[in-house]
C-alpha cells in the first residue's frame, strides 16, 4: 500500500518586495497629497479665519454705529483718539407745548382726565404729554432729555429730568403722558423734541484698551474694544479713557482710531464720528472703517 502526500498550499502575506514597494507606493502618494493638497487645506483655513475677523469686525462696527446715530444731540465726548462717550437714545418724540384749547376743562386747569399736561418753557415742568412717540416705550426710572445745546448739559443734569411715572391720557391729549421730577426746559426753546436714555444704560463708553500696534507670540492683536455703560452721569469731561470694566465687544484689536467732529459742514445741525479699527488673530488681520453722522439739532 503506498502513501499519498498532499502537497502543501503557500502561507498567505508578503513579501520582502511587495512591501517594499507598498512602501514606496504610499511615500510618493504622501509626498503628492503634501505637494497638493496643504496648499488648499491652509488657503481653507486662512480664508475661514478672515471670514471669522471679519464677522468679528464688522458686528463691532455696527454696534458702534448704531449707537452714534442714535445718540442724544450733542453728547458725544471724545478724551482721546482711542475712545468715545455718548448717550444712545432708546426712543423719543414731541411733546405738548401748549394747552388744548379745545378739549381742556377751563383754562388753567390742573392735568388730569379733563386736561391737558403741556411743557411752559417760562416755569418748571412736572407732567406733559407726548403728541408722538417712537422706539422702545418709556418707563418709570428712565431719563428724560430735553434741548441738549451744549456737550456737558446733559450729563450735568441741567436738561434731564427722571421720570416717576408712565399713564395713558385720553387719546385727545396724545399717546402717553409723563411725570418727571422738576425740570426747567430751556428759556424759549420751541422744537417740542424729546429724547429717552434707559435707566439700564444711562452713558456709554466705547474705550480700546492695549491696542498698540503690535501682536503677541501667537501673532494676536493685545488690545480690547470695552463698552461700559451703566455707571451714571459723570459732570466733568473726561480727560482720559477707560482701561478696565465693561464688557468685550472685540478681542485681538491691533489698533483703534475715534475722531469727532460736533460741526461737519457749515452749521452745528449735523456732527460726525469716524471710526477705525483692525483685529488681527494668528498673523490675519481685518482692518474696517466707517463714519456716521450725528444729529446735532434737539
Amino acid at each position: 500500500m503506498s502513501l499519498l502526500h498532499t502537497p502543501r498550499r503557500p502561507m498567505p502575506g508578503f513579501t520582502l518586495v511587495e512591501m517594499i514597494v507598498v512602501m514606496v507606493v504610499a511615500g510618493v502618494l504622501a509626498a503628492t497629497l503634501t505637494v497638493f493638497l496643504r496648499p488648499a487645506i491652509d488657503g481653507y483655513l486662512v480664508t475661514r479665519e478672515r471670514a471669522a475677523l471679519q464677522v468679528e469686525a464688522e458686528n463691532s462696527l455696527a454696534t458702534m454705529v448704531r449707537e452714534v446715530r442714535r445718540a442724544v444731540p450733542n453728547s458725544i465726548r471724545t478724551p482721546g483718539n482711542q475712545c468715545v462717550e455718548l448717550l444712545p437714545a432708546s426712543g423719543g418724540g414731541r411733546y405738548r407745548s401748549g394747552p388744548d384749547t379745545v378739549n381742556d376743562s377751563g383754562v388753567g386747569c390742573t392735568p388730569g382726565a379733563n386736561c391737558s399736561a403741556w411743557v411752559d418753557t417760562g416755569t418748571t415742568t412736572t407732567t406733559f404729554d407726548v403728541l408722538s412717540a417712537s422706539g422702545t416705550p418709556a418707563a418709570v426710572g428712565d431719563t428724560v432729555v430735553i434741548n441738549n445745546q451744549n456737550g456737558n448739559d446733559v450729563y450735568e443734569g441741567l436738561n434731564r429730568s427722571r421720570i416717576t411715572a408712565v399713564e395713558t391720557p385720553a387719546a385727545v391729549y396724545g399717546v402717553v403722558r409723563l411725570t418727571i421730577e422738576p425740570l426747567q426746559v430751556s428759556p424759549g426753546y420751541d422744537g417740542g423734541r424729546y429724547s429717552i436714555v434707559p435707566q439700564d444704560q444711562q452713558a456709554v463708553f466705547y474705550s480700546c484698551v492695549g491696542a498698540d500696534g503690535t501682536l503677541d507670540a501667537q501673532g494676536n492683536g493685545r488690545g480690547q474694544l470695552l463698552r461700559l455703560s451703566g455707571y451714571g452721569y459723570d459732570a466733568a469731561a473726561p480727560t482720559t479713557c477707560p482701561v478696565s470694566g465693561g464688557v468685550v465687544v472685540a478681542s485681538g484689536v491691533r489698533a483703534c482710531n475715534f475722531v469727532h467732529d460736533p460741526n461737519q459742514g457749515a452749521t452745528q445741525q449735523s456732527g460726525f464720528v469716524w471710526i477705525e479699527f483692525e483685529i488681527t488673530r494668528h498673523g490675519e488681520s481685518a482692518h474696517l472703517s466707517m463714519g456716521a453722522h450725528v444729529p446735532n439739532v434737539p
